[in-house]
């Protein structure tokens, strides 16, 4: 796995130039290309996430496109539209901005739910229908989610059907006081994503994403994976717990982190350090945890503490 890994220390190192301080936030976007998966990004303005999408496809040389989704938006301005032609008496089809390889849907929560449905076709069949005639994605296609998690006034919640279907979910947090003077200095002239160039290709990419699903991943630690998911059903402050697609995510980006790092087989802590990410927003709380303002990814983490690990031995 020793092309997957270049492939990923290649990546983040240019993303890194442009965003400072986000190894592991970067390296879990990663992930979630190489498993063609989509993500979440729920943080406040200001901290780079419109960036973070620019550099990711700079890097790669792939096509980029930016939604700002606002409450007047129609699902045409995210799919396209049919046109009828006059001079060849026939309607054709003007893309919308989906039709890219890097999709950065930016506060997906102030469209209404009508628009936010638009997306559920592309991000789980990677096409979109339109007047009845499908058309498929570009590939690669990955969507970088962002919503607000402080402002909730004039927005609308994705429901459970469409948050399920991020890979992932991820918080960039602020800088700390020295990452934050780097910016400062790093900007001065010119901001650091004009200087950065493609260091990957897509069809690197492509190979590498092939790559990722050949780790191995033993009986073991499926087991782990599906007791983990079963913990989640079963906590007394979850109301709902994680479908099967958070199994399967869990599965895929644990078979990709084994790969980054340079392994063909997968262990225990690829599973436990992506729990949280995966899993994390999944979960439904109960009516008396959310009154006890109980956080999803602390009952993540009781359950990783509680689930046995394959290999370990009862104390």
């Amino acid at each position: 796995m020793k092309d997957v890994q270049e492939f990923a220390e290649k990546l983040l190192s240019n993303v890194e130039k442009v965003i400072f301080g986000k190894t592991e936030e970067i390296r879990l976007i990663i992930l979630a290309l190489l498993c063609q998966g989509h993500v979440l990004i729920e943080d406040v303005p200001g901290v780079g996430k419109t960036m973070l999408a620019k550099a990711i496809a700079k890097s790669i040389g792939c096509s980029f496109r930016r939604i700002q989704f606002t409450p007047d938006m129609l699902p045409s301005d995210v799919t396209g539209v049919s046109v009828f032609n006059q001079k060849t008496r026939e309607f054709e089809f003007r893309p919308g901005p989906i039709m890219a390889n890097i999709v950065l849907t930016d506060e997906i929560n102030r469209a209404t739910p009508k628009t936010q449905s638009a997306l559920l076709e592309a991000m789980e069949e990677r096409q979109v229908t339109v007047d009845g005639v499908t058309h498929p994605l570009p590939v690669p296609f990955l969507v970088l989610a962002t919503q607000n998690p402080i402002e909730y006034e004039g927005t609308f919640p994705l429901p459970e059907a469409q948050i399920d279907r991020f890979m992932m979910r991820v918080h960039l947090g602020y800088p700390s006081a020295e990452e934050e003077v780097s910016i400062l200095e790093a900007q001065q002239f010119v901001h650091p994503i004009e200087r950065i160039g493609q260091v990957v290709s897509v069809e690197e990419l492509l190979r590498a994403q092939e790559r990722v699903k050949e780790v191995h991943v033993s009986d073991e630690i499926k087991r782990y994976i599906v007791e983990i998911i079963n913990a989640t059903r079963k906590h007394p402050d979850v109301y709902l717990g994680s479908s099967p697609r958070g199994s399967l995510a869990l599965y895929k980006t644990s078979q990709a982190r084994a790969a980054v790092s340079g392994r063909d087989y997968a262990i225990p802590d690829d599973v436990k350090e992506l729990a949280v990410p995966i899993l994390a927003h999944r979960l439904i709380l109960s009516a008396s945890a959310r009154l006890r303002e109980v956080d999803s990814r602390q009952i993540i983490e009781d359950i990783l503490y509680s689930v046995p690990v394959p290999g370990s031995k009862a104390l």
